[in-house]
């Protein structure tokens, strides 16, 4: 008599995310003016990451985020939106959240496998010359989603469903 063994191993999915915050900007005026912007809901005005509520663990979130290096230096900004490369000014980042953000947070969807394997391998060929519109988070933000989901463009199907 044979015995079957079955093959069929559990699919890792994670949750995937979409969020919002302020762009920085220095102190004074221009911190202001970015807050202001972010909370009338200024699309273009707004810095967005992805956020990975991982399988194994409910008690934190990572968020993978590719920002400049420094996002306060005012020079590096006034390159950054004149639209030159930058060269290695881009930084990516992986932390830990205790939670998800209460506001400007959207599930897209669930990865098709391990989300920090596949975000993890994702950074590793990211190029991290940032320019704007060309090379921002942006375009991070929607090719990790792609990556991770499938879905092309996310970011434009959340500011028409939620603008």
């Amino acid at each position: 008599m044979s015995s079957l063994v079955s093959n069929n191993a559990a699919i890792v999915r994670d949750e995937v995310f979409v969020a919002a915050m302020p762009l920085r900007a220095t102190k004074g005026p221009p911190q202001l003016l970015m807050s202001a912007a972010y909370s009338l809901n200024f699309w273009d005005l707004q810095h967005f990451m992805l956020i990975l509520k991982h399988h194994s663990s409910s008690s934190h979130v990572l968020v993978f985020d590719f920002q400049p290096k420094d996002p306060q230096d005012i020079y590096v900004a006034l390159q950054v939106l004149s639209g030159r490369a930058v060269p290695v000014v881009g930084t990516l980042l992986v932390r830990k959240l205790k939670a998800l953000p209460r506001s400007k947070c959207w599930q897209v969807g669930y990865s098709k496998g391990d989300g920090v394997e596949i975000a993890n391998e994702f950074n590793k060929k990211w190029d991290t010359n940032l320019r704007v519109g060309l090379n921002d988070c942006r375009d991070y933000t929607n090719g990790l989603v792609e990556q991770l989901t499938g879905e092309k463009d996310v970011l434009n199907r959340l500011r028409n469903n939620h603008s």
